[in-house]
């Protein structure tokens, strides 16, 4: 697998590309994020506006934007929490019943990032861009950031019916740390469990991968 000269690397993007970066951001977890926002243009609408552009490294192909490798940190995330943290703002495009339903199930996705850990926040690659190492080479530059400002580890969660992306995760060096099982949920979110995985950055792998 080769990643094409043509796509660079960078940390963060313009607001002329939140747009596409809802889009991308919409093609691999718009089945998830459907649950709370059924509407496809209102979810975009949100995505668009709760984004944090710096808090993730971004693929682009020339001018494109082809890939991102969402985080969240204490400082925030790429979502922004998509709900949680810009209620007032999204509010509106929900309506007031819709946003409280939308902020109740987007509870169930919401996630912590602890004290020296680099949380993901979603890693996605336009369709017509895979296989060609973009996720791969957005971990690589992930874990890079990591080291760099000096966390401990970075931390995922990956759903069980995505077998494909827990591969992708093994290979690039992420270890299992547990899989928690909700099966009573599985008719609401689509899915029945989630393993959290663990990439050791600057501490030893002992204390990189103990439960957080």
């Amino acid at each position: 697998m080769t990643v094409s000269s043509d796509i660079y690397y960078q940390q963060g993007f313009a607001g002329a590309d939140r747009p596409a970066a809802a889009i991308l951001y919409d093609q691999a977890f718009g089945s998830k994020l459907g649950v709370a926002i059924p509407n496809r243009e209102t979810r975009l609408a949100v995505l668009e506006h709760s984004f944090q552009p710096q808090l993730c490294i971004a693929a682009f192909e020339a001018d494109r934007l082809v890939g991102l490798a969402g985080f969240h940190t204490a400082e925030g995330s790429l979502t922004g929490g998509t709900l949680s943290g810009n209620m007032p703002e999204t509010a509106p495009k929900l309506g007031l019943w819709g946003g409280l339903r939308a902020a109740l199930l987007l509870a169930l996705y919401e996630r912590k990032a602890q004290p020296g850990e680099l949380l993901m926040d979603g890693l996605v690659v336009h369709e017509d861009m895979r296989g060609r190492g973009v996720g791969s080479k957005l971990l690589e530059r992930l874990t890079q950031y990591g080291h760099e400002h000096g966390f401990d580890y970075i931390r995922l969660n990956v759903i069980n019916t995505n077998p494909a992306a827990k591969r992708l995760y093994e290979r690039r060096g992420f270890q299992e740390v547990r899989t928690t099982t909700f099966p009573y949920l599985k008719w609401l979110l689509g899915f029945s469990a989630e393993t959290t995985m663990h990439l050791p950055l600057n501490t030893s792998p002992t204390d990189a991968t103990s439960p957080t």
